[in-house]
């Protein structure tokens, strides 16, 4: 916990923007960091609530120790902060850029719409530790012997090799682009996360021992019975990255597009990277100049629009089939789980129009280019309500309605 009274005494302090005029000009990102002395105001906020929701299983789904190292924070130990926060996340300036915070919605004082400001709290210990060096590397004191292999170098795969090299093995992360990250480095606008925060990472973990091996498709460069008999042991971090099938009519059409080879182009752009790779082959999608429409309702729809904007996109407009949810949840009914409750992420108030309960029956064009989407109202059980339907103009689509598991399931067969 913090002060006593500090949730009666300090009010809810969070990360502001730049504005949307001006942050949809770069990829960077655009949230302004709060003073040292600010986010210990707002760790003084967490109170002694008895049963901390927020790191149970409606919170953090790692258990990250929340009121111990907000109690840390508001009395200035940084250090211990940081030691405890690691302790259960090996990567907080991670999730304290994009994770969505449901340690805040379970938080106590949501109750009352005023949670702690959990999320930049955490983001601020992490960053704080690199600027007093507490965050370098720690190799192990001694080897086992055991040479582990890691497929894959997501946030998985990068804390499942960094706890296994602090634990003395010989890891080795074989990753098939040409930087370790997946779908963090690639997947992920710049805007919500800069690259150079997975960099500092990679360079901490080798000066620990874990070796990265870019560049190589395991399945394809090499197999995996290759790895078996090489290691003791093959750990398998290759994510969820398969899109789950929309079976709208159209979708062979020029300009409709799945969600992730677009956000992977420009991840690449941005990085310098080549925008092809084996991984992600792909002709220049750019939404400069285009109406685009954009399917479904996630992280992923969002990172869509906020790429589009800074690509210069006219019009976004974003379909969701789900219902429009409340303005304010029923607390009584949902806290503290995560609730259903009208949302709107920073791309999303960067000018997008959002159209609730709409179906997109398929995508129509003209000699092989989308020029719109024909669309219909649906009732609450998402059938489509008859003399509804609709078209928007639309010169690039992108579905983002999830992912159904990972590229090839072939290696885990293997």
């Amino acid at each position: 916990m913090g002060k006593v009274t500090g949730f009666l005494e300090i009010d809810r302090q969070v990360h502001k923007y730049q504005p949307a005029s001006d942050r949809i000009r770069h990829f960077r990102e655009f949230t302004l960091p709060m003073s040292d002395k600010e986010v210990e105001k707002q760790a003084a906020r967490c109170m002694d609530c008895g049963i901390p929701y927020c790191h149970g299983p409606t919170g953090c789904p790692i258990h990250n120790q929340i009121p111990d190292w907000n109690d840390l924070v508001y009395n200035g130990d940084w250090d211990n902060a940081i030691r405890n926060l690691h302790s259960t996340n090996n990567f907080p300036e991670f999730t304290g850029r994009i994770c969505p915070a449901p340690c805040e919605e379970a938080c106590t004082l949501n109750l009352e719409d005023i949670p702690v400001a959990i999320k930049p709290v955490e983001q601020a210990i992490a960053d704080k530790a690199y600027e007093t060096g507490h965050i370098r590397p720690y190799p192990p004191e001694k080897k086992t012997g055991k040479r582990v292999a890691v497929i894959g170098s997501g946030p998985a795969g990068m804390a499942a090799a960094q706890q296994l090299g602090r634990a003395g093995h010989d890891v080795h992360v074989y990753e098939r682009e040409s930087r370790p990250g997946g779908l963090m480095r690639y997947g992920i606008p710049d805007f919500k996360i800069e690259k150079h925060y997975i960099d500092r990472r990679i360079e901490q973990m080798q000066g620990e021992g874990v070796t990265f091996h870019c560049g190589v498709n395991v399945g394809v460069d090499m197999k995996v019975a290759d790895l078996i008999e090489e290691f003791d042991a093959v750990l398998y971090c290759g994510g969820s990255e398969t899109p789950r099938p929309a079976g709208i009519p159209g979708s062979d059409l020029s300009g409709v597009y799945d969600a992730m080879p677009y956000l992977v182009q420009q991840n690449r752009r941005v990085g310098g990277e080549p925008i092809q790779s084996v991984a992600w082959p792909s002709h220049p999608i750019i939404a400069g100049g285009q109406h685009v429409v954009v399917v479904g309702g996630g992280d992923t729809a969002s990172d869509c629009i906020g790429t589009a904007f800074r690509q210069g996109a006219v019009r976004v407009t974003q379909l969701d089939i789900r219902p429009q949810p409340p303005e304010k949840e029923d607390k009584l009914a949902v806290w503290p789980y995560w609730a259903t409750k009208m949302r709107t992420s920073s791309s999303q108030a960067e000018g997008a129009e959002r159209e609730f309960q709409v179906a997109t029956l398929e995508f129509i064009g003209e000699d092989g280019q989308l020029t719109g989407v024909r669309c219909c109202e649906v009732d609450d059980k998402r059938k489509p309500i008859p003399g509804t339907e609709f078209v928007i103009r639309a010169d690039l689509a992108f579905i983002a309605i999830g992912f159904a598991g990972p590229a090839s399931d072939s290696l885990m067969k293997e």
